[in-house]
């Protein structure tokens, strides 16, 4: 499928259809410099609304196998619960190579083993600490041959892509929450972790992220949720009102 019709699968298109046919493109171009295998056994950690899901099971094709995970309730996302995303992806034309389950933790509950591949995609900075991220990579070591990874980088690259870092800092002093941003990492850091969970890069490189809506997103919240600080102060600043540029991002496989 190419992009439009895989994000007119996603119960958010019939809210913002161009919003989802950019997410969708973008996640597609991260399943590429993957190379996802046809027939694959995949198990996604953090599958969160089921972008990345869809386009995962439109490439393993008919014979393979997308298991998503994350620790969300069901209720839990906006405009669209996550609940709500994956009932309608499932009832669609790749319902057949999906499983969904929330409130579930590929640390501690039991999600299967002997997956071809172990996906997790912009989900990292969700977990509540670094540490428990580097046992999930370890125990994701435990559930699949091969990894395939992608985050935001939190070096930028240009001026204009300082508002969302701004935002990701104000996040980052939050305390205990349920937001986007819990446990950021540089990607040197995250290199180390995947290293100590028995994880070998194989290849790693830089994704377009340019057409993404995520800056805004991420600067609305911190400007709402965020407390005052530097980082605040200096987003009310410098962050437009919409069009802001996201953060870098990055994509690895490892064995």
């Amino acid at each position: 499928m190419n992009p439009e019709e895989i994000a007119r699968l996603m119960a958010a298109h019939s809210v913002s259809p161009d919003v989802q046919v950019t997410q969708t493109r973008y996640r597609l171009e991260l399943a590429r410099t993957w190379q996802i295998p046809d027939g694959a056994r995949v198990l996604e950690i953090g599958c969160g609304q089921g972008d990345m899901t869809a386009v995962l099971a439109d490439l393993v094709g008919p014979h393979g196998r997308v298991v998503g995970t994350d620790v969300a309730p069901p209720a839990y996302g906006a405009p669209v619960t996550v609940g709500d995303s994956a009932r309608h992806l499932l009832d669609g034309p790749l319902g057949d190579r999906i499983e969904m389950r929330y409130e579930t933790d590929a640390l501690t509950d039991d999600v299967g083993t002997g997956y071809d591949l172990v996906v997790l995609a912009h989900c990292s900075w969700y977990f509540a600490s670094a540490d428990q991220l580097g046992r999930t990579l370890a125990k994701a070591r435990e559930l699949g041959a091969r990894l395939c990874f992608a985050e935001w980088d939190p070096e930028p690259q240009r001026a204009d892509q300082v508002p969302h870092l701004l935002a990701v800092l104000a996040q980052d002093r939050m305390g205990e929450t349920d937001g986007n941003v819990r446990a950021p990492l540089t990607r040197a850091t995250l290199l180390a972790a995947l290293g100590s969970a028995g994880w070998q890069v194989e290849q790693i490189g830089d994704v377009d992220t340019s057409a993404l809506q995520d800056a805004d997103w991420e600067i609305s919240i911190a400007l709402k949720e965020a407390p005052d600080g530097l980082a605040k102060e200096l987003l009310r600043q410098t962050a437009r009102e919409s069009g802001n540029v996201p953060l870098p991002a990055y994509a690895l496989t490892a064995c």
